[in-house]
């Protein structure tokens, strides 16, 4: 998030979006839409009572009492995959109750930021929220219509504003501007593009190898980290002379490292702690 989380509130956002990650894994783009939806709906619901954010947020209560909440007041309003991420958010620590709130409103950003990633859009939907904020933000005619309360005529003025737009570009916006939280028109848009980078950010893979790699290899990375996180996953190459064969990968908190360097520096290490 780019508000400020307490220790635990951040250490929940990073398992949470471990969470995220799975729900959406091998999903087509509807799904993962469908998901950022749901997860929109539970933060507006917990922005909205905060007698529900405490008793999920209190460190005091077991977990399975808060599943079971979570079950009796959602179970029949949301699918399976957003229904365990929320019960698996309520069994985490948590710095303050409110946090809960702007982790699911993140996570729902991601989601949608997902169905535009699988639909290979993602990029465009980042260029389209800027553009959008700047145009709300320089109107004042524009700033006024959609700080008010006719939530219909901000839905309609909004698809007017985005008509040539991705869809998850008009979701999110529509979403945004129904919901701010107390924020400024500037501060909301900022937590959405955020969020939408922390995403991107989850499907880009740094590769450091020592040469340069052919058009079929750089082919078949991307189709086995494709596979593996589920998404279609950009790659970004680098060339590090120090990579002594192999391949080093990153993305998102993972890194898979191959290269013999980092084996003979493993050696290495192993052979100091011995002596």
């Amino acid at each position: 998030m780019r508000v400020h989380l307490g220790g635990a509130s951040r250490q929940s956002l990073m398992t949470a979006r471990l969470r995220l990650d799975a729900a959406i894994k091998a999903v087509d783009a509807r799904a993962a839409s469908t998901l950022s939806t749901e997860l929109f709906f539970l933060a507006d619901v917990l922005d909205r009572n905060i007698a529900l954010r405490r008793a999920l947020s209190d460190s005091s209560r077991d977990a399975t009492s808060k599943s079971a909440l979570i079950s009796e007041l959602f179970g029949s309003k949301i699918s399976a995959p957003a229904l365990t991420i929320s019960s698996d958010i309520a069994a985490m620590r948590w710095s303050a109750p409110k946090d809960l709130v702007l982790v699911i409103e993140a996570l729902a950003i991601e989601a949608e930021a997902s169905a535009a990633n699988i639909a290979g859009e993602l990029d465009r939907v980042e260029d389209e929220i800027f553009t959008a904020s700047r145009a709300i933000a320089l109107s004042p005619e524009l700033r006024k219509a959609l700080t008010s309360d006719a939530q219909m005529a901000k839905a309609v003025l909004v698809r007017q504003i985005l008509t040539d737009a991705s869809d998850s570009t008009v979701r999110l916006v529509s979403q945004l501007v129904n919901t701010w939280r107390g924020r400024s028109i500037e501060s909301a848009f900022a937590d959405y593009a955020h969020a939408l980078a922390a995403r991107r950010n989850r499907v880009i893979a740094l590769v450091r190898v020592a040469m340069p790699m052919s058009s079929q290899q750089q082919e078949r990375l991307s189709i086995a980290l494709d596979k593996q996180v589920g998404q279609p996953v950009r790659i970004n190459i680098e060339i590090d002379p120090t990579v002594i064969g192999g391949v080093s990968i990153k993305f998102a908190d993972d890194l898979v490292d191959g290269t013999v360097s980092n084996r003979l520096a493993g050696a290495a290490r192993a052979i100091v702690g011995s002596k």
